[in-house]
């Protein structure tokens, strides 16, 4: 299999257009990856997510290794053919899914020792195991382990999780040895101090990383505590390889590190968020639970390029979820993950055409103008 490369396409101030090549195909950045967190997008088959302009996915390396295990799914060829997802898969190391068990777990130089929160059983997830585990599903980016620890947080608790993290990524780099047709990411930590965050990346560098990730951010913190975050570490990173910001977020999120330099996203809020009843348009965030729905006869956007957004009425949109009709996870999921397809790409777009801030501007002011005027809701 070929070996991965990164290309910088298109820059406009510090926002990036650019390919991640893969053996198993091209990932064009900025890039918002969905997370199947078990081998699963929620309530979305293979096909669909990607033909919503998905080229990555993420699996989560916790949540496989406990159900169904990655020895099984080794066995029964990869994680790829287990799911029918023939393009390239990021897995995550578990080390942000340990950090929630707090009260299940230990923590030591060699690694973690935690009891899964399914049957109990008694599991130890070490830097080697971490790596091993993701070739054993046969991803194609393979994250390090780190420690994770949610913000706020003393500096004393910060400093010394970027140290242990940045002991276990020169283990995890020696575990991944020079893994054919795969890449390795490390992860900055530091939480929110900017010298520790330097210190982490300086570190990172001297190991070697095809790629780059912030960590530790969107456990907590407020939006623009992660933006000054981005601002101070992102120009620490080198500059021809891919930047990715673990976990985030939100469209604004999105937008706001592609201003400062992230290239690769993931969150599981936009198929979490379907399955609730809220939904992303152009107009921002709506509220399909709301009672104001019930009548209304008109889809979510006429205009929208997503069938789906076009196709039902928000009136069946508010009866599926108000039922909990498994119909509307599957609905608003989907129109959930295609925005946030349709955001990256323009993104990609405006970035290409020296355009980015105009992009950014016109998106928010349409998010602040907010959902389709009520005055000609039809009474029935």
């Amino acid at each position: 299999m070929s070996e991965f490369s990164f290309k910088i396409l298109a820059t406009d101030k510090k926002a990036r257009k650019g390919e991640i090549s893969t053996p198993r195909g091209i990932i064009r950045t900025p890039a918002f990856m969905p997370v199947g967190t078990a081998a699963t997008v929620k309530a979305m088959y293979p096909e669909q997510v990607h033909s919503l302009g998905a080229d990555i996915i993420l699996g989560n390396t916790y949540h496989l290794m406990l159900r169904p295990g990655a020895e099984r799914i080794e066995r029964l060829g990869g994680l790829h053919d287990f799911m029918d997802w023939q393009y390239p898969i990021l897995t995550d190391s578990g080390g942000f899914q340990v950090m929630s068990l707090a009260n299940l777990r230990k923590m030591s130089e060699k690694g973690v020792v935690f009891k899964s929160h399914i049957d109990g059983a008694t599991y130890e997830l070490t830097p080697e195991r971490s790596i091993e585990i993701q070739k054993m599903l046969d991803s194609d980016i393979i994250m390090q382990l780190d420690e994770c620890i949610a913000l706020p947080a003393t500096h004393e608790q910060v400093e010394k999780a970027m140290q242990l993290s940045l002991r276990w990524a020169e283990r995890s780099k020696a575990a991944f040895s020079n893994s054919k047709g795969r890449a390795l990411f490390g992860i900055v930590q530091g939480g929110d101090d900017a010298n520790l965050r330097e210190l982490s990346a300086k570190g990172l560098k001297s190991i070697g990383f095809y790629g780059y990730a912030v960590g530790g951010l969107a456990v907590g913190e407020p939006q623009e505590v992660m933006f000054r975050v981005l601002d101070e570490i992102v120009p620490e990173l080198p500059d021809d390889a891919p930047h990715y910001l673990m976990g985030v977020g939100k469209p604004d999120d999105i937008l706001g590190g592609i201003e400062r330099g992230i290239d690769m996203f993931d969150c599981v809020h936009p198929t979490r968020a379907g399955r609730h009843g809220r939904v992303y348009t152009r107009f921002g965030s709506i509220n399909i639970k709301n009672a104001r729905h019930k009548d209304d006869i008109r889809p979510l956007d006429e205009q929208s390029p997503n069938e789906n957004c076009r196709r039902f009425s928000r009136a069946y949109l508010h009866h599926l979820v108000k039922s909990q009709e498994i119909l509307g996870a599957m609905i608003l999921s989907q129109i959930n993950l295609a925005y946030y397809q349709e955001l990256t790409k323009g993104a990609r777009e405006a970035i290409a055409n020296g355009t980015f801030a105009d992009f950014v501007l016109k998106t928010r002011e349409d998010w602040q103008k907010g959902d389709l005027s009520r005055s000609d809701l039809p009474q029935v």
